[in-house]
């Protein structure tokens, strides 16, 4: 038996694996029984055919004869046969039922008689009874056993506790969400100072949201506050408490709420909690949602409102869809605070990078400012992604440290994807390629709000990239201008004008980048209000109105509104058609060169890209399309013929 270092104490096993065991023996125990009893029935004899043992009756040979069912045991008179006074026993199976036996057995004066009872037959009939289930029990008890623990433990929490907080985290840890932390630092407080806040009357939160994208570190951050306050941690995904017994997420809900307050001040932390709190109807919900759900979730409401604020018991939950919770969660009471952890800013980035890369052994040229310049929109879990990804190419070229040339090859990779050389273009698609990403360096060069070009290439990444043209913006941005709309709307056409304007044809290479086009126009007319004939209405519903999946993201419009929508969308897309392709055309000179260096070369980045982008000409009509949006006739007329 294992023993307890710290209590030189015998660990038991859990009462479930000691069942299990001692079913397990007494099982091995009665199969060997049913084996080993029939060994002791009595003497084993000889086996005869059936035929002979007939024609020695009918010779006379036979003495006496013990007739049974399945089993017929014969003595031949050693007079007759052998000459001595030694009995030779036989036994033989019947091949049918010979209904002729006895009479045969009469007239030739062979004393019968049926077997005498078997003293032990019990113990056969009642292992045939008892086996069979002991063997069901005992399958099942072991595939219990394999899911933790079986039907005694179904209603107990799955949550994972750490004790006295030892999480490993702590708000050193956790860089890029300064205000997040700050909210928390009272629950903190409070957990360790309790009395400051119950002296004066006050109520700490009973819950606290935590509410952001995926990867932006809300599970970091929950664990961060227990490490803090060095109290007990319960962590379970909402996802735990649902099982296919209705009932079972109830009774976990439960359990998990009397732990906790035997271990207050404590935390429970509920990840993921949009699995377990769905709206339970309504506009915005699963009508008709499942019964098991929404019992866990009364539980959850009812055991939340069956505590005191101040017993220490903090219930932290994060999710990345607040607009599908049920409104009961986030009223007072329950989750009184929702914390917004969001995708973190350049200053942000820079701090996330410096807390991943502590262990990292850096070159001199690396400056992590840099670095988070060039990753905007990247949460802390793809900067730490980042990280372990430039170290690995650093590793693989067996440097010494971590170059900006690793970290710029590794947000390539998390950005576009791995290079695959091996995909060999031939020339017509190399060329293709060469002036549409041309065409986008050129047309986005000159546009407001798209961010500045830093490389060019034809080098295929990813799934589907024959190449590609990365801009960096120069600072974060939380609002796009009209024209910052349109001009990025023309810098994704750029790539298929460029490609009108050199063969007078075009290649599905664009077909990503109309998708993009048209859903920018699309929210433009419909969400943003951007549309001059439909005015500022929303005809678009915002993520918090619609869910993915359950019916249509557009509100109901009359068919005259819609065909207004459709054709403002059109009209914006073509306009910017028209601009990148007066753009390129006023240009061709500068695309053409530059596509050819590109296709020498490969690859065009730095400062050398920048100057030669810097030559472009902006046509007469850009500005005035910029600030308006409108094209006269002729100019549209003008470029279509182009």
């Amino acid at each position: 038996m294992p023993i307890d270092t710290k209590n030189k104490s015998p660990i038991k096993p859990p009462k479930m694996r000691q069942f299990g065991s001692s079913l397990f023996i007494l099982l091995t125990l009665l199969l060997l029984l049913n084996f080993i009893v029939p060994s002791f029935s009595g003497p084993q004899y000889p086996q005869a055919p059936y035929s002979e043992f007939i024609a020695q009756v009918q010779q006379g040979n036979v003495e006496r004869a013990i007739i049974g069912s399945d089993r017929i045991q014969y003595v031949l008179n050693p007079e007759n046969v052998y000459g001595s006074d030694i009995d030779k026993v036989f036994t033989t199976t019947p091949v049918a039922l010979d209904l002729d036996l006895p009479k045969i057995l009469r007239e030739n004066n062979v004393e019968f008689a049926a077997p005498p009872p078997d003293k032990n037959a019990w113990i056969g009939t009642l292992l045939s009874w008892v086996i069979p289930p002991l063997i069901f029990f005992g399958i099942w008890g072991f595939f219990m056993r394999r899911q933790g623990g079986g039907v005694l433990t179904v209603g107990k929490s799955k949550a994972r506790i750490f004790s006295e907080g030892v999480t490993g985290v702590k708000f050193s840890d956790v860089a890029g969400v300064d205000e997040a932390k700050t909210e928390l630092e009272e629950i903190v407080d409070f957990l360790k100072n309790a009395d400051k806040y119950t002296r004066l009357g006050a109520k700490i939160p009973k819950g606290a949201l935590l509410v952001g994208p995926p990867g932006t570190g809300k599970t970091l951050l929950a664990k961060a506050i227990a490490g803090e306050a060095g109290v007990p941690f319960f962590s379970i995904s909402g996802s735990e408490f649902i099982e296919l017994f209705v009932g079972v997420g109830a009774a976990r809900v439960r359990d998990l709420f009397e732990q906790a307050k035997k271990q207050s001040p404590c935390i429970v932390f509920i990840d993921e909690l949009d699995a377990l709190g769905k709206s339970r109807g309504g506009a915005n919900g699963f009508m008709g949602g499942n019964d098991e759900r929404e019992q866990t979730l009364n539980q959850l409401l009812t055991e939340m409102d069956g505590f005191d604020a101040n017993t220490g018991v903090i219930i932290i939950a994060a999710t990345n869809r607040p607009e599908v919770l049920d409104p009961a969660l986030r009223r007072p009471g329950r989750f009184d605070r929702q914390i917004v952890v969001d995708r973190p800013d350049k200053i942000g980035r820079e701090a996330i990078l410096r807390v991943h890369s502590r262990n990292v052994k850096l070159t001199e040229d690396v400056d992590l400012g840099i670095v988070a310049v060039r990753t905007p929109g990247f949460a802390g879990a793809d900067l730490a992604n980042l990280v372990n990804e430039a170290a690995l190419l650093a590793a693989r070229q067996n440097r010494d440290g971590v170059t900006l040339a690793d970290f710029n090859e590794a947000i390539e990779r998390l950005v576009a994807g791995l290079e695959k050389r091996s995909r060999v273009l031939n020339e017509t698609e190399k060329k293709t390629v060469a002036y549409h990403e041309v065409g986008h360096a050129i047309v986005g060069a000159l546009m407001p709000g798209t961010g500045r070009v830093e490389k060019i290439s034809v080098v295929p990444r990813g799934v589907g990239a024959l190449g590609y043209t990365i801009q960096m913006p120069e600072e974060d941005r939380f609002l796009m201008i009209e024209d910052e709309i349109r001009g990025r709307i023309a810098t994704l056409l750029g790539g298929r004008s460029a490609e009108e304007i050199i063969f007078g044809k075009v290649s599905t290479g664009a077909s990503d980048d109309i998708q993009k086009t048209t859903e920018l126009a699309e929210r433009a007319v419909t969400l943003y209000g951007m549309s001059d004939k439909l005015g500022p209405i929303a005809f678009e519903k915002m993520q918090q109105q619609f869910i993915p999946g359950y019916g249509n993201s557009r509100r109901d419009v009359s068919s005259e509104v819609a065909k207004v929508i459709d054709t403002e969308v059109k009209h914006m897309v073509d306009n910017a058609h028209h601009i990148a392709l007066s753009i390129l055309y006023k240009n061709r000179k500068l695309l053409e060169e530059t596509a050819m260096e590109l296709l020498e070369k490969e690859i065009l980045e730095g400062e050398k890209l920048r100057e030669k982008l810097q030559q472009a000409i902006a046509p007469e009509e850009l500005e005035e399309w910029l600030r308006t949006g409108q094209l006269s006739d002729d100019i549209v007329l003008m470029q279509t013929k182009i």
